[in-house]
This record gives structure tokens, C-alpha cells and sequence, in this order.
């Protein structure tokens, strides 16, 4: 690449083009071979942005790294904030701010290379179709480390990388952390009843009583996406958001506002699957639909039954992801749950430059450590799937 190219920092999503971000590998379909995530596309991010969730208001400065030739074309971004606390990242972090602070550093503010409060894997180094990838993916890493030590922040924090990107990570000086989530992997199910038939025949059973259940109340469910995402809709799933997020976080993230921008901007890559009882929605939960993937983000409801939250977030996920052709289901954060429900455990993926030598030896040693449980805790759940012995 012999272009002269130079490192720009925006703060603000309004303030780049639609059109010149679309050019870049994962923000919409079939670009460059790589797969879309919607948390990519300008569509999602302006919306936390302009809606008030993701702002400088909340704790998430812009500071979005875009990579430019001498003309001004943009060939390479990797999208960041500048953080003064951890929350909405679901990589923790507190731990390594508490014992800098408690030794006379300070932590925040810090740097954040994510999609706001979307624990979803993603490409971080994104690179214009046509553009030779490992070029430009090396300058953007090594440019957060530029800027961080130039801004002379405690650290900065690249979570919920794809595998394939640690090595670039590393190769700049970054520390590798691993974790742990839950994915539905689609073996080429034609239908549900496939599914179920690789599950061991009781852990079958007691899905086929689990579902029966959770609908016993005269629950039926529907799928809403596209035109179907009006704001009458959307009152009612923020509605649920603010009843289970206010008791789960004590204040939930995402404004009624940023629900209303991602109906208008990206209808169509939006599933929610919503509860019905006695004639009124009572539940549900939002997914973001990609090129081959599933991803399932909250949930809330107005009214407790038994069972709902599993049907509603987790097998319903399944029946839409094997309806589709959809490679998987990404389930979000945490939850072992998960497990007997048809969801394995996957390795997850995070990079971490720490500026200060003593906090990077310190963090050092704990991941070596924390790699090490992340990969034996995998092993053991593994082992405890539902899934018949060889599948």
C-alpha cells in the first residue's frame, strides 16, 4: 500500500458519512467477504449516539479512529470511546481500576473499543473493501496505542474480538483475554424436530415439557420485524426493557428514543419475538438479525410465568435461526442455563493495552491464570451438553 495514509479522530457518528462507512467490511451485507453484524452498521451506532444512550451525557465519548488516504477517503475505522467508567462493556474490568486507584494511579478515564452495551463478537479492524486486510488492520491497532499513550489514559480496552484478530492485537503490544458465552450452532437443521433429535432423549423430554409450559397460560407468540416494528410496538417492548432492566441494573442503558431511530434505520435486521396473553403483548425479547447469525440482546415482560423467559429469548431464538438458515444464535452474556436449553459454550475474545508498566505485569499474571480457567470451565460444560454422545 503506498498511499500516504493518516489517522483521524471523530467524535461523533453524525459527523461521518453514511455512504463512506457502508464501504467497510461488516457494516452491511456482502462486502469483502465478511459476514454482517447489524451492531456495525452506521444505522445502530448513530442511533445510540443520537438517541442519548451511547454519549458524552452517559459516560461514552466518541472517539472514533478512521483511517484515511491523503485525500480524505476512508479505507479503515475502528470504532471507540473515550469511557470515565466500565459500565455496559460486560468485560470486567473493576477489579484492575480498584487496585490501580487503591496503589495512587488512575484508571478512567480510559479508552473503549466496543459497541456499546452489545456483548456480541465482531470485527473491530474494519477495512475498506478492496484494501489489503492485514495493512490496514495493523495500523489501526497499533494507532489506539498511539493515541492512548498521547492522550495518557490508564489503558485501552478492544472487547468481543473475533479469534482471527487477536494475532494483530498481540503483535502490537496488546495482552489476550478470553471468556466465555453461549452460542446455538445450526448443523443444517431442516426443522426443529432435527434439533431435537441429536439432544440425549432425556434432556429431549424435557425441553418438549419445558416449551408445553411455558405456553400453558393461553400464551401465544408472535415475530415482529420490518414493518411490523410500529411505535405502538415499540411503547410496549420498552415498556418490559424498563420493568426488568430497573430491577436487573437499576437503571437500564437504552433510551425510548433509540428504539424509535432503529425501527426507522434498520427494521428489517431487527426480530423481536413477543408474548401474548388475554389479548395484550406481556413479554419479549429484541435480536439483531446478520448475514449468518442470530443475535439475541434483552428481554423484559410485565407479567411472571414460568418458563416464558426460556421460551421467549432461548427456543424461540432456535425455531427462527433454523427457519432462516442462520449458522447460529448468540445469546448474550453469562448464563450456564443456557446450557441444557441446546446452547454450548464459546470461547470469546478481548485485547487490552495497559500503558503502565506495573498494572501490565499485574494483569499479565492474572490472564495467564484467567485463560486457564476460562478453557477448564469450557471442558466441563462441554462434557455436561445435551447432546446425544459423538454430537
Amino acid at each position: 500500500m503506498s498511499e500516504n495514509l493518516q489517522i483521524r479522530i471523530e467524535k461523533s457518528f453524525s459527523a461521518i458519512a453514511k455512504a463512506e462507512w457502508d464501504t467497510l467490511g461488516g457494516t452491511r451485507p456482502g462486502l469483502d467477504g465478511v459476514g454482517y453484524t447489524p451492531f456495525l452498521s452506521h444505522a445502530f451506532l448513530s442511533s445510540l449516539e443520537e438517541s442519548g444512550s451511547a454519549s458524552p451525557e452517559t459516560g461514552w465519548l466518541g472517539h472514533h479512529l478512521l483511517l484515511e488516504t491523503e485525500d480524505g477517503k476512508l479505507i479503515g475505522a475502528l470504532p471507540c470511546y473515550l469511557k470515565n467508567h466500565s459500565q455496559g462493556e460486560y468485560v470486567f474490568d473493576h477489579g484492575w481500576a480498584d487496585a490501580f486507584e487503591r496503589a495512587g494511579g488512575r484508571y478512567y478515564p480510559k479508552l473503549q473499543a466496543s459497541l456499546p452495551f452489545t456483548p456480541a463478537t465482531a470485527p473491530h479492524l474494519l477495512v475498506r473493501e478492496g484494501y489489503d486486510r492485514a495493512t490496514v488492520q495493523k495500523v489501526l491497532a497499533d494507532a489506539l496505542v498511539t493515541v492512548s499513550d498521547r492522550l495518557n489514559v490508564s489503558s485501552a480496552h478492544v472487547t468481543f474480538v473475533p479469534e482471527e484478530e487477536t494475532p494483530v492485537f498481540e503483535a502490537a503490544g496488546y495482552l489476550h483475554r478470553t471468556d466465555q458465552q453461549f452460542h446455538f450452532l445450526n448443523k443444517g437443521y431442516a426443522r426443529y424436530e432435527d434439533f431435537l433429535d441429536t439432544l440425549a432423549s432425556r434432556k429431549r423430554k424435557a425441553l418438549k415439557k419445558e416449551r408445553r409450559a411455558a405456553l400453558e397460560a393461553g400464551i401465544t407468540v408472535d415475530w415482529l420485524t420490518g414493518d411490523d416494528l410500529t411505535e405502538d410496538i415499540w411503547d410496549q417492548f420498552f415498556t418490559f426493557y424498563m420493568d426488568t432492566g430497573s430491577r436487573k441494573w437499576g437503571r437500564p442503558y437504552l433510551t425510548r428514543a433509540f428504539y424509535s431511530l432503529i425501527g426507522e434505520r434498520m427494521a428489517r435486521d431487527i426480530l423481536l419475538v413477543m408474548a401474548r396473553r388475554d389479548g395484550r403483548y406481556i413479554a419479549g425479547a429484541i435480536n439483531f438479525i446478520g448475514s449468518d447469525a442470530l443475535f439475541g440482546r434483552h428481554w423484559g415482560c410485565i407479567e411472571d410465568h414460568r418458563y416464558l423467559h426460556f421460551e421467549v429469548c432461548y427456543h424461540q431464538a432456535i425455531d427462527f435461526a433454523i427457519a432462516n438458515n442462520l449458522a447460529r444464535v448468540e445469546a448474550g452474556a453469562q448464563g450456564e442455563h443456557k446450557l441444557a436449553r441446546g446452547y454450548v459454550p464459546v470461547t470469546t475474545h478481548s485485547a487490552h493495552y495497559i500503558t503502565h508498566d506495573g498494572l501490565r505485569n499485574a494483569v499479565a499474571a492474572f490472564l495467564v491464570h484467567e485463560r486457564e480457567d476460562v478453557a477448564h470451565f469450557n471442558d466441563i460444560l462441554s462434557a455436561h451438553a445435551p447432546y446425544k454422545k459423538g454430537d
